[in-house]
């Protein structure tokens, strides 16, 4: 074969070549799995279904009902009405335990829980503690799924998670969303507060339910919704599981959550009230009262003290003094260090049961104790 006619071989291969890469990149473009990349059922990219799959049967509705009765006048006989309620509730045990907000169950007469598959059965209440708002029911039935539990200290702004619930009787709705912010306090809620912020839309009834990850795990209870403005929106809040854990434990064990208290009622302080007690900021903590005859009373501690640590942790919130306190169960010692007139002191109080103490309010002020 000639020189010339072997050049043009080479342009008829070579015309060949890119004819062919052309057509292929169109075949790919306008169907892709014929490189195999059409996703498996159930594992669509940006689909949860497997993690809802792993997870919706675990969470219940419940209804409650109470019975209110209205005065009439006099000579009148009083009359009775009935309101009904529902919420959400999480099976975190095949043995029947589910959790569920305190605010669900609360002052009812009556409480039923329906499971995912339509069952109905009547709970006897194992436990509760309003501190967290927190409660926990267990129900008689067979073929239980409960849920995974996650790490909710594990979770990160921006993860995605669901949550799922009975809003508004519609059972097993499923929303999307992320988390906004973790360890949010200071909302006025519960004494104790540690929430997760998320912007999955939570409605009525979805108290109670649950709070997944992208696996299915429990991370969270979703609990309120701040909603009193019309145009606040997306700003949701859940118990982390890691806080459930720990008071569940409780409930089974001693039907209520031993914590530690010293009646106390604290103020922090600004930049000036600091410079008037003639201390750096952030010593510790003013205490406006506190409880007569309680454990910090009968340790030596007065109204105008400035708690400075408790067994060595250093106080710099009320919040963190209420958690460090509540953190020790009833009848522990707590080295106290505090600042009066110029110095500092060391004392040893033994913590009370918050539970039965906290009734009565300090007599200094009326604020509520600590």
């Amino acid at each position: 074969m000639s020189t010339s006619s072997l050049r043009n071989f080479g342009l008829f291969l070579l015309r060949c070549t890119i004819v062919g890469l052309a057509v292929a990149c169109v075949i790919i473009i306008a169907r892709p799995d014929v490189l195999g990349s059409k996703p498996a059922a159930g594992q669509q990219r940006n689909s949860y279904a497997d993690a809802v799959a792993a997870s919706a049967r675990s969470v219940v509705n419940i209804y409650t009902s109470r019975v209110t009765a209205q005065q009439g006048g006099p000579g009148q006989t009083a009359t009775y009405s009935e309101q009904t309620n529902l919420g959400s509730g999480v099976i975190i045990d095949s043995a029947g335990f589910i959790v569920t907000n305190y605010h669900v169950i609360a002052g009812a007469n009556a409480v039923s829980v329906q499971l995912a598959d339509g069952r109905i059965a009547s709970p006897r209440l194992v436990g509760t503690d309003a501190d967290t708002d927190l409660a926990l029911l267990q129900i008689d039935a067979g073929d239980l799924q409960a849920i995974s539990l996650g790490r909710s200290d594990q979770m990160q702004i921006g993860d995605v998670v669901l949550a799922i619930g009975n809003p508004y009787g519609l059972s097993q709705t499923v929303t999307q969303g992320i988390i906004s912010a973790t360890g949010r306090g200071l909302l006025g809620l519960t004494t104790f507060e540690n929430y997760i912020q998320t912007d999955a839309a939570i409605n009525s009834g979805n108290s109670g339910g649950a709070l997944i990850n992208t696996r299915g795990e429990l991370i969270g209870i979703n609990t309120a919704v701040i909603s009193r403005e019309v145009n606040i929106q997306g700003i949701s809040f859940a118990i982390p599981v890691n806080l459930v854990s720990g008071v569940v434990r409780a409930l089974r064990e001693d039907g209520r959550v031993l914590r530690g208290w010293l009646g106390l009622d604290m103020q922090q302080l600004t930049s000036e009230g600091w410079r008037q007690l003639g201390l750096p900021e952030d010593t510790g903590i003013l205490l406006r009262a506190v409880q007569h005859q309680g454990p910090a009373w009968q340790a030596g501690i007065r109204p105008g003290d400035v708690l400075v640590s408790i067994n060595g942790e250093r106080v710099l919130t009320n919040q963190q003094a209420l958690l460090t306190v509540a953190g020790y169960k009833p009848g522990t010692p707590l080295n106290i260090v505090y600042w009066r007139d110029g110095q500092m002191r060391e004392t040893q109080a033994v913590a009370g049961d918050r539970a039965r103490e906290t009734a009565a309010p300090p007599q200094e002020t009326p604020a509520a104790a600590s």
